[in-house]
C-alpha cells in the first residue's frame, strides 16, 4: 500500500468513529493521516527499516495506530477498517466532501432517511424530505443542493500537492529505465495548477516497447485502457489517469511544449508560426513545405518563434507571451529561496510535533527562521491557546531557542477574526509577540460588505502583521468566502498588513491571479506551509509554485530577506 492509500483509510476511520460519538480517537487517526500523507518517504520502507517502532517514530503515530498501518502493508486491507464499514454501509468519502455534512450529520441522514451515497442526498433535498427533521430546515436544503454542485465541479480533480509526490516517484523510475534517455512529468502538473485532472509523461526511448511494458505493470496502475508503441493510457488506484508517450528525440522539446500546455497558451503560439507561414505542433516547427525546422528542445521552439523561454507556471495566456516578446519576462521566484517560515502549530495546539521538532526540520529545509503560530483560545476543537497559555510557550521558545544554532524561532499566533472584526487575543498580548497572523475560522457566510468590514477592521489593528489564508477557500472542501479581494489587496498595502500565500495543498489562497494583482499594485506576500506537523514544512513548495503563477519574483515575497530585514517590514 502506498502513503495516500493508508492515510485514505485513516481518514475514513476517524470520521467513522466521529460518527459513533467516539470524542478523541478520531483526532488521533486524522493526525497519523495527515503526517503519513505529508511523508517523503515511502511508509512501507520505513517499516522494513524497523517495523512497528520506526512507524511510531512519524508524528501522531502511536503503537495502535502502528499495527494497524503494519496490517496494511503486510496484507493490503486492514480487517478494522472493513468492519466499520459493514457497520456503517455509507459512501463515507463521498459523504463527508460535502460541504457542510459532517459525520454527525451523516449519521442523522442514515438513520433517518437512509441516505447511503452522494446521490441519496441529492435526491431527498430535491424532495424537500431533510428540512422535516430536527435542526434542518429549507435554508439547509438550498445549502446542500449547493454544496453538492461545487462538489461536482470538483470532481475528477486531484489536489496536486497530494498526488504529486506519486508521480515524481513514476517519473524517477522512468528515469532509470535502461532503455530511457529522457522523461518529463507534462500537463497541469508541470505548471503547477492547484489540481489536475491526469497525468501525462514524456518519454525519448528506442526501444518503446520495454517502456510501456515498465508502465503498464507499475504496482499503482489499476486498470489499463489501451497499450500501444508509442501511447499506453492506464488508471491508477488512486483514480488518477495516466499515459506515457514515446517522442522521437528531435521532436520532444516540440512535444514537451505542446503537451505541457496550456491550450490558450498553445493557440496563440501557433498563430505566431501560421504569421511566419510555419506549422507548430507536436512534432517540431514546420515550413510552408513540411520541411522540418527546430523542435529538440524547448527553447529552441520559443526562440524560433521570436520569444524568450516561459517557465511552465506563467503559460496560461495571461500576457506572458506578449511579455516575452517585448522580454520583459518577470524574473521569478525561486523554489529554494525562502529564509523563513511563518505559519508553523506545534502539540501546544492541534500540531503533533514539539516546537523543537518543528524548527529542527525547518533547519533541515535549509530556513533559518520560523514562527509558532498555534490558535489562540475561540477556537476550542484545536485547544487555542488563551493570554496566560501564549505568555507561557514564549518562555518555552525563548528556551529552545538557547538549545538550537543555525535557526531562530519567533513567537506568534494565529489569532482568530471574530464576528465583529475584533480578536479573540487582547492587544496588550499581542504587542509582546514577534509576529501576528490573523484570519477567519468562522461565520463563513456573512454578505460581501460584511465580510470585507470584518477583515478590514483586523487588519487595521497595529499587532496584525499578517492575514493568513486571505479568502478561506479549501479545494474541493468549500468555496471561498464572499469577499472584495481587491479591496483587502488594496488596504494590505495601505496598513502595511502583509498578505499569506498559504502553501496548504488544499489551500494554496491567495489564489495566482490575487497574487498578480497585489505584486502589481506592491502589497507585501509572504509565502508560510500552514504545517501541522514537520513533514508538511515540505508543502513550502507549492506556495512558491503559487507565487510563480501569480508572476511573483522573490522582491515581493517578505520571506526571502534575512531575518532583521525580514522583521523590519512587519508592523510591530
Amino acid at each position: 500500500m502506498k502513503n495516500f492509500e493508508i492515510a485514505k483509510i485513516l481518514y475514513h476511520i476517524a470520521l467513522y468513529l466521529e460518527i459513533e460519538g467516539e470524542q478523541f480517537k478520531p483526532r488521533a487517526y486524522e493526525k497519523a493521516a495527515r503526517s503519513i500523507e505529508a511523508l517523503t518517504e515511502d511508509v512501507s520502507e520505513i517499516y522494513k527499516r524497523g517495523g512497528i517502532r520506526a512507524l511510531m517514530e512519524i508524528p501522531g503515530v502511536g503503537e495502535s495506530i502502528a499495527t494497524k498501518i503494519e496490517e496494511m502493508i503486510l496484507t493490503g486491507k486492514l480487517k478494522y477498517y472493513e468492519q466499520l464499514k459493514e457497520k456503517i454501509p455509507v459512501d463515507i468519502e463521498n459523504l463527508s466532501a460535502i460541504e457542510g455534512i459532517g459525520p454527525k450529520t451523516i449519521k442523522t441522514l442514515y438513520q433517518k432517511l437512509k441516505i447511503k451515497t452522494v446521490e441519496d442526498l441529492e435526491k431527498a433535498a430535491k424532495e424537500r424530505r431533510i428540512r422535516k427533521l430536527k435542526g434542518f430546515g429549507e435554508k439547509s436544503e438550498e445549502d446542500i443542493l449547493r454544496a453538492i454542485e461545487f462538489f461536482k465541479r470538483s470532481k475528477g480533480r486531484f489536489i496536486l500537492g497530494y498526488v504529486l509526490p506519486l508521480l515524481r516517484d513514476i517519473e524517477e523510475r522512468l528515469r532509470k529505465l535502461p532503455e530511457v534517455k529522457k522523461v518529463n512529468i507534462a500537463g497541469s502538473t508541470r505548471r503547477m495548477k492547484e489540481t489536475i485532472g491526469d497525468a501525462d509523461f514524456l518519454v525519448v526511448s528506442d526501444k518503446p516497447e520495454k517502456v510501456m511494458d515498465f508502465f503498464v505493470h507499475m504496482p499503482e496502475v489499476s486498470h489499463v485502457y489501451g497499450k500501444g508503441s508509442t501511447k499506453t493510457m492506464v488508471k491508477l488506484k488512486n483514480g488518477l489517469d495516466a499515459d506515457v508517450r514515446v517522442i522521437p528525440e528531435k521532436s520532444y522539446g516540440a512535444a514537451l511544449q505542446y503537451f505541457t500546455g496550456s491550450k490558450d497558451h498553445n493557440i496563440t503560439l501557433r498563430r505566431i508560426a501560421i504569421e511566419k507561414s510555419w506549422k507548430l505542433s507536436e512534432y517540431g516547427v514546420f515550413d510552408k513545405n513540411g520541411k522540418y525546422l527546430f523542435g529538440k528542445t524547448e527553447e529552441e521552439v520559443y526562440e524560433g518563434l521570436g520569444l524568450k523561454w516561459i517557465p511552465p507556471e506563467l503559460r496560461e495566456n495571461t500576457g506572458e507571451i506578449e511579455a516575452a516578446m517585448k522580454n520583459k519576462l518577470p524574473k521569478l521566484i525561486d523554489y529554494n529561496s525562502l529564509k523563513g517560515d511563518l505559519q508553523i502549530q506545534t502539540k501546544w495546539t492541534d500540531g503533533t510535533n514539539s516546537i523543537k521538532e518543528m524548527a529542527e526540520e525547518a533547519k533541515k529545509l535549509g530556513l533559518e527562521y520560523i514562527a509558532i503560530t498555534d490558535h489562540t483560545k475561540s477556537l476550542a476543537f484545536t485547544g487555542g491557546l488563551d493570554e496566560k497559555k501564549l505568555l507561557e510557550q514564549k518562555k518555552e521558545i525563548e528556551k529552545v531557542n538557547k538549545e538550537l544554532e543555525g535557526i531562530i524561532i519567533l513567537s506568534g499566533a494565529e489569532v482568530n477574526i471574530l464576528k465583529d472584526g475584533k480578536l479573540d487575543i487582547s492587544d496588550k498580548i499581542l504587542s509582546q509577540l514577534d509576529v501576528v497572523g490573523a484570519s477567519v475560522h468562522s461565520h463563513f457566510n456573512l454578505s460581501k460588505t460584511e465580510q470585507t468590514n470584518r477583515i478590514i477592521k483586523a487588519m487595521e489593528n497595529e499587532n496584525v502583521d499578517i492575514l493568513f489564508h486571505p479568502t478561506g477557500r479549501q479545494l474541493q472542501v468549500r468555496e471561498p468566502y464572499e469577499v472584495d479581494i481587491e479591496k483587502i489587496i488594496q488596504v494590505a498595502k495601505d496598513t502595511g498588513t502583509v498578505l499569506e500565500i498559504n502553501a496548504f495543498p488544499d489551500r494554496l489562497d491567495l489564489k495566482d491571479e490575487h497574487i498578480k494583482k497585489a505584486v502589481e499594485i506592491g502589497a507585501k506576500l509572504i509565502i508560510n506551509s500552514d504545517s501541522h506537523n514537520k513533514h508538511q514544512i515540505h508543502y513550502l513548495e507549492f506556495g512558491i509554485a503559487q507565487a510563480r503563477r501569480g508572476w511573483a519574483e522573490a522582491k515581493d515575497i517578505v520571506n526571502t530577506r534575512k531575518l532583521n530585514e525580514f522583521l523590519k517590514m512587519l508592523k510591530h
